[in-house]
């Protein structure tokens, strides 16, 4: 690492240059993605109001774009209100819980070839894992609450999340039967094409592509985002498990929504779309860093959940558990055992 390098030269340790720089990094990558989370925030509202024909923020910086910061201010500064009858310690803990979860999602990610912080072999597994763990989040954020309406909306959350989830797992099983590999970089690296036809080996290309739509509703389904946004239906549960915080503990919750999002979008481009590949492997297109197309790729899959989100309206409670068990369970599993069979008849011609 060539910042732990310069710290060394300047008479650091190698244990204390590295961890130094690593913090380093980490925190400029943290900032980094916080300030496109503000800025995706304001395009997930720019598009919602594009659709219903108004403008939308436009007021606080130009076309808007500070409209983000604005809002951070205001929750910073204002109060943090508890609840009388709620577990105070686990009321609190709760939305860093979530918070800290959805931003450690993100060290298995890989910006461009060689640019992660943690390359390690079971990415898929750590991030699968990981996003699990936050169901716990809500589920405290709902019982500590002491609030029908937010328990009720935790438990409909943890079902909704518990249902989804297994979907999920079988579409990135297929992922990685088909690149033989739980390491994200090279699952993207299995993608890797040149010319211009490059496009052509990305795995929406491939016997993958009906996983595709499975993965991106079951995302959507994951995040709780509209149409399967039942756990804040507000007719029935007003704002969900979230609905008795305030301030900050409500803020971190709003951020770690968003961030799930965006990862989810990173996935969807990892996964299927080549990652931090150029579309056309041929100058100039392939000398624009990789860390640029991952990026834009994101914005156009959040775009996507955007106008999903905009369009659709909200499942019954009792649709979104049947397309889930009922439909996206044996749909994926059966194309786990037709990747796996084309993986070992075709590919590897029955060896």
């Amino acid at each position: 690492m060539a910042l732990a390098h310069y710290f060394q030269s300047h008479g650091m340790s190698y244990p204390w240059a590295w961890f130094l720089s690593t913090t380093l990094l980490i925190l400029l990558f943290l900032v980094c993605l916080l300030v496109m989370v503000a800025f995706i925030l304001l395009y997930d509202r720019k598009i919602f109001a594009a659709v219903q024909m108004r403008r939308g923020p436009n007021v606080v910086g130009i076309f808007g774009l500070l409209q983000s910061f604005a809002d951070l201010g205001k929750y910073l500064i204002k109060e943090v209100i508890i609840p009388a009858g709620a577990n105070k310690v686990i009321f609190l803990l709760a939305p860093l819980v979530s918070a800290t979860l959805a931003f450690a999602a993100w060290v298995v990610i890989p910006l461009d070839n060689h640019w992660v912080f943690a390359d390690i072999n079971v990415g898929i597994l750590y991030l699968f894992a990981v996003s699990s763990l936050g169901v716990y989040g809500i589920i405290m954020a709902g019982w500590a609450s002491n609030s029908k309406y937010a328990f009720l909306s935790a438990c409909r959350a943890a079902a909704q999340m518990v249902s989804y989830e297994v979907s999920i797992g079988f579409v990135l099983v297929t992922v990685l039967l088909f690149a033989g590999s739980l390491n994200l970089s090279d699952i993207v690296r299995a993608q890797q094409g040149h010319g211009i036809f490059s496009m052509f080996h990305w795995n929406w290309f491939s016997i993958l592509f009906p996983m595709l739509p499975i993965f991106f509703v079951s995302a959507i389904a994951e995040t709780n985002r509209p149409p399967f946004d039942l756990v804040e239906a507000e007719s029935e549960l007003v704002a969900g498990y979230f609905v008795e915080y305030s301030s900050t503990p409500f803020l971190l919750f709003y951020l770690a929504e968003f961030l799930n999002i965006c990862l989810m979008s990173a996935m969807v481009a990892i996964l299927f779309f080549g990652g931090w590949l150029s579309p056309i492997d041929i100058w100039p297109l392939n000398a624009i860093p990789g860390v640029v197309w991952l990026i834009a790729k994101i914005w156009f899959f959040f775009f996507l959940f955007a106008v999903v989100r905009a369009f659709v309206p909200r499942y019954r409670y009792d649709q979104l558990m049947r397309l889930g068990w009922k439909v996206f369970l044996p749909a994926s599993l059966l194309w786990v055992l037709v990747t796996a069979a084309w993986v070992v008849y075709v590919r590897h011609g029955g060896a």
